[in-house]
């Protein structure tokens, strides 16, 4: 160097001018040793890129095998599977596409991106991603915003969302921050190709582990609905284990699969069910009738949610039963009203119809009244029932048809107690109670059978005491004034007659009953 008072030449201006630039550009040079490590890294994200790719496809194949074999089960995680190789290729394709486009850039038009040529140029990167000569820095920040947004939506797991949150950050580092940075810069300016070539290999290797994660999320995802189970038993379950003779019996049979380390929480009627009865609803009836058996079941599936499934059913209550007849005794009267009881077994009663071939036969609230009209004809009653949705002959019961039997006449009258009395004649009757009674009337001298008779006329036979006999005749059921007179003139220990008794009754037979025989006590 010249000394201090010996003004440079131009020339030795212009060489220090380029000693300055070259010691610059020796500066900005990368090492070969630097670029060589980039290269190695490259390599090895390509070879966990690849693993990642034949993984991922091997459950894609899963995913379509099962949606082939169950459509219904694996169709709404077969259509998010397809939804999400969409999206992943899509933005594996767009990092790919800046990858060449900065190869090109740096080597030309023949470029290939695994044979870098000018590995060590820092412009070809910010020209491709900056400004003023290129925004796809810019873009590429949105892109993976967006992408790791669509992503953790699909994963359920907060620790592998945070991961995959962390790899597409694109927050800029703390010493960018302080440098005023935003990340497209602090990321691609004065960065080599090599450098920026293998972010661009792990960001494709990042959305490829992205993808598996939520491959492995979906696949689990198609039996975590399923029950976890480790008891497996055969039931046989009948719809009634009564059957009527005609009727078919009908059971399914199946299999049930149970965990015997967690129940499930039922509600029947609003009530919950003990964990400790198993299942097993048991109630004591005390009426008769329908009654609902409703409710709910809750169940905790393998993703921990809690779903409902609903239930309603009803059983029918009814009186035991138990049928003793006389055959002696099946008779019905013709001309009045037969009361009859007709049930069937396990059959509400507004599924029970009958009917019958002599006379007529209607229901009267919770009983059946037979009015039988031929007494030369049997009376066959018909029974059916509505079982199993259609109406099927249960019973036949046939009934002799008799007449009404004679009826006989009695005096009503009340005892000491207040209570209603018959007094049927032979023995010795108090005056006062003959005096008080209006007349005679005229009944089944039997307490089943309820049927009342008209009289319409009777003849009183009084001896007097010359021995002759008044014979009065009455108008209806009542005493004459005639006939009571007679009757108060006699004294303790006489006799009359009440004879010639006519009757009729309900079936509007006409009768002459026996005569009775009177002791004035």
């Amino acid at each position: 160097m010249p000394s201090t008072n010996a003004p440079e030449t131009p020339r030795q201006k212009m060489i220090g001018l380029m000693y300055i630039m070259l010691l610059c550009m020796l500066a900005l040079n990368v090492s070969s040793d630097v670029l060589g490590g980039f290269e190695m890294v490259e390599d090895s994200l390509l070879r966990s890129t690849q693993n990642s790719q034949a993984q991922n496809q091997s459950l894609y194949d899963d995913l379509t095998a099962s949606y082939e074999q169950n459509p219904e089960k694996s169709g709404e995680w077969y259509a998010r599977a397809q939804e999400l190789k969409a999206m992943a290729d899509s933005m594996y394709q767009y990092v790919d596409d800046l990858k060449w486009q900065i190869a090109r850039k740096a080597d030309g038009r023949d470029a290939d991106i695994y044979h870098i040529k000018k590995q060590e140029d820092v412009n070809a990167p910010a020209f491709v991603m900056l400004p003023p000569t290129g925004h796809a820095g810019r873009q590429l920040a949105e892109s993976m915003e967006r992408f790791r947004t669509d992503i953790t939506a699909m994963i359920s797991d907060s620790l592998k969302q945070k991961v995959i949150m962390d790899n597409f950050s694109t927050e800029p580092s703390q010493k960018a921050k302080a440098q005023g940075l935003d990340w497209e810069t602090s990321m691609f300016d004065n960065m080599p190709v090599s450098a920026v070539l293998t972010f661009f290999s792990k960001l494709q290797n990042d959305i490829r582990y992205a993808e598996g994660e939520v491959l492995h999320t979906l696949t689990s995802n198609i039996d975590v609905g399923d029950f976890r189970v480790n008891q497996i038993k055969a039931y046989v379950i009948p719809n009634s284990q009564n059957i009527v003779r005609g009727n078919a019996y009908r059971a399914n049979i199946v299999l049930s699969a149970e965990d015997s380390t967690q129940r499930p929480h039922i509600f029947v009627n609003g009530q919950p069910l003990p964990l400790d009865k198993n299942g097993l609803y048991e109630i004591h009836t005390t009426s008769v009738g329908t009654f609902p058996v409703k409710g709910h079941i809750e169940l905790q599936h393998g993703d921990g949610s809690v779903r409902t499934y609903t239930f309603d059913e009803q059983y029918t209550v009814v009186e035991p039963t138990a049928t003793v007849s006389n055959t002696m005794m099946n008779v019905l009267y013709a001309g009045i009203e037969n009361r009859l009881s007709i049930s069937v077994p396990g059959v509400p009663d507004q599924q029970v119809s009958a009917s019958v071939n002599n006379g007529t036969l209607r229901r009267a609230g919770n009983a059946w009244i037979a009015t039988p009209t031929d007494i030369n004809k049997e009376c066959l009653v018909t029974v059916n029932a509505v079982m199993d949705g259609r109406s099927q002959n249960v019973a036949r019961m046939p009934f002799r048809v008799r007449p009404l039997p004679e009826p006989r006449a009695f005096i009503e009258y009340k005892d000491e107690s207040g209570v209603t009395r018959k007094y049927r004649g032979g023995t010795a009757f108090a005056k006062k109670n003959i005096m008080d009674a209006p007349g005679i009337i005229a009944a089944l001298d039997d307490d089943l059978l309820d049927v009342n008779f008209t009289v319409l006329s009777f003849e009183t036979l009084i001896y007097d005491s010359m021995g002759n006999t008044n014979v009065e005749v009455s108008q209806g059921a009542e005493f004459s004034a005639r006939q009571k007179s007679q009757i108060r003139a006699l004294g303790r220990g006489k006799r009359f007659f009440i004879s010639r008794i006519r009757a009729i009754g309900p079936d509007k037979i006409e009768q002459t009953l026996s005569p009775m025989e009177i002791i004035i006590n």
